[in-house]
């Protein structure tokens, strides 16, 4: 199953509701939405600078990803966004791969 990287910001009521609910409760959010998509939460962590949160998961495929992504985003209370990531032996298989291509300008 894909794993992706999902970070962001609380904005607005986002930011009163992380305060007043803690920690544990938006992490339990976050593992029944990923649930509900089919997927599992592999850790939840919180920080303070550009980003509010950082969570790695596993979700079946990225249409799944992007829902997630858009339900959370659309309550205005997130600002959020994925990285897809890769393991070792998908970049070995990258690697792998060999195609014909032209530069821009070239």
């Amino acid at each position: 199953m894909p794993k992706y990287l999902i970070s962001g910001s609380y904005v607005g009521e986002g930011i009163q509701g992380l305060l007043k609910d803690g920690g544990t409760k938006r992490r339990e959010a976050v593992e029944q939405l990923i649930g509900s998509l089919g997927g599992t939460v592999e850790s939840v962590h919180f920080a303070f600078g550009d980003d509010d949160f950082f969570i790695i998961a596993d979700v079946p495929d990225n249409v799944k990803a992007a829902a997630g992504s858009l339900i959370a985003s659309s309550t205005g209370a997130v600002s959020a966004k994925i990285t897809v990531l890769l393991t070792p032996e998908e970049l070995d298989e990258v690697s792998g791969i060999s195609v014909e291509y032209r530069p821009p300008g070239q």
